[in-house]
């Protein structure tokens, strides 16, 4: 029998690629043919992160198509690539398609797309592939998206995304709340791009509609709620590398593994893990004031310092802060991160709450201190903190700083009270178990295959 092939198409920021990765490498452990599409300038990044032996070169074949962007073009701004992609990669993508079906034995059988990449299901559509959806975040916002349409008719939003009323919502009476303030598209930093975020995710809700399965990188026990209101959302998650005991991967940084031996050498429940993601950006004071806050906690910590999260990395320590804190702090530039909270030295996450870091901090019942930066993370915080009540969130100063006392008090804070560890390690059982044997997302994932074959 022929494999399946089936064509996954991530949206361009490593918190799409990571799960959209792992959902490649599930597919091809169950037969599949995978053939992995990033755009050009991911592609090279997510290649020289990969080492030269690694199974995922083998699993699944990558390939590249142009965003239409130049190199110099600034790809955090996500109108210029939204427009850009939608210009260039639907052609660019169905020469592709064709291409492999010419060439190869194994036609392309399924186009997965992410929502937010949800023309490609309309290529799809064109040329009579099966089609689904892949959200890599919260379903709840995801149902947010969909009923876009439903909450401006009602006259709860007005048509650039903002609320009328400064007033939370609930979708259904069995989902969270979601805070105006916690919108994804109200969570860009200035209102133009807010504007134009909020655009897009409009005109993704019809091509998501010629989905003929919606899959989800959530579990039941997390968001039970959101899947009894939308019953067509299909919990497959949490897709993590550890699930399937293999290396994650989809990363656009090299991974620095030194880190775990030194969290080998520290007490068990002691290290205060801090990351903040791909695309968090501070400035010195913040950074300073953190740099301090860490000093101060007296413990252990593992800080994960990307290259570009602030603008002169070299020099932005506060003076001696490096020579004080040596022999127990520990700053990498990228960490291979599912390996480092599922380590039994690490006692909570100071985390920006990406999806993935928040599914990843769940999985191995670490308890968080929220600090989001942009987009999903408001609400992730939200979600956290008030409903799963596994974490805190920080609180600013009238200038809009996080300061020194504030990161060292939350911390002890969370530190102290063990009600927070032990919703953690519940919440951790309930998620294993959904994606082992007779678990939810585990039936649910192999219908999705069983459908891809059928």
């Amino acid at each position: 029998m022929r494999k399946p092939h089936i064509l996954i198409i991530p949206f361009p920021a490593q918190g799409h690629v990571i799960p959209a990765m792992e959902l490649a490498l599930n597919l091809a452990e169950h037969g599949c043919k995978i053939t992995f599409v990033n755009t050009e300038f991911n592609h090279e990044r997510v290649m020289k992160s990969l080492p030269e032996t690694d199974s995922v070169r083998e699993l699944v074949q990558m390939v590249s198509l142009p965003d239409g962007l130049k190199p110099s073009d600034d790809r955090d701004d996500i109108e210029l690539l939204w427009e850009s992609i939608l210009d260039v990669m639907p052609g660019e993508l169905a020469a592709l398609v064709q291409r492999i079906n010419g060439s190869e034995s194994e036609k392309v059988s399924c186009l997965i797309a992410d929502v937010t990449m949800a023309w490609a299901l309309e290529v799809a559509e064109e040329m009579g592939i099966k089609k689904a959806a892949f959200w890599p975040a919260a379903v709840a916002l995801l149902a947010l998206i969909l009923e876009i349409p439903r909450l401006t008719e009602d006259g709860i939003l007005d048509s650039d995304g903002q609320p009328m009323k400064m007033q939370s919502i609930q979708l259904s009476p069995t989902m969270p709340f979601i805070k105006p303030t916690d919108f994804h598209w109200n969570c860009a930093g200035d209102h133009k791009r807010e504007k134009g975020v909020f655009k897009f995710f409009v005109k993704v809700i019809k091509p998501t509609k010629l989905a003929e399965r919606l899959i989800c990188n959530s579990s039941n026990c997390l968001e039970s709620g959101t899947f009894a209101s939308y019953p067509d959302f299909l919990a497959i998650g949490p897709l993590l590398a550890s699930n399937r005991l293999g290396k994650s991967t989809g990363y656009f940084w090299q991974e620095d593994s030194g880190c775990l031996a030194w969290l080998d050498q520290q007490p068990p429940n002691s290290v205060i893990y801090v990351a903040f993601g791909s695309y968090t950006i501070f400035d010195q004071n913040q950074f300073e004031e953190l740099a301090i806050g860490l000093e101060l906690t007296n413990r252990p910590f593992l800080w994960v310092v990307r290259e570009n999260i602030i603008e002169d990395v070299n020099n932005a320590y506060p003076m001696g802060f490096n020579e004080r804190v040596h022999h127990r702090g520990q700053m990498v530039s990228w960490a291979p991160q599912q390996k480092v909270l599922s380590h039994p030295s690490v006692a909570c996450f100071i985390s920006h709450c990406g999806w993935n870091s928040t599914i990843e901090g769940i999985s191995n019942g670490i308890p968080f201190l929220c600090w989001p930066y942009f987009a999903d993370q408001l609400f992730n915080r939200g979600y956290i903190c008030d409903y799963l009540k596994i974490g805190l969130g920080f609180n600013k100063d009238d200038s809009g700083i996080i300061r020194r006392e504030e990161i060292k008090n939350k911390l002890e804070q969370l530190l102290s009270d063990e009600r927070f560890k032990e919703r953690a390690l519940d919440l951790q059982t309930k998620i294993q178990n959904s994606v082992r044997e007779g678990g939810s997302s585990y039936e649910n994932f192999n219908d999705f295959v069983a459908w891809i074959k059928d």
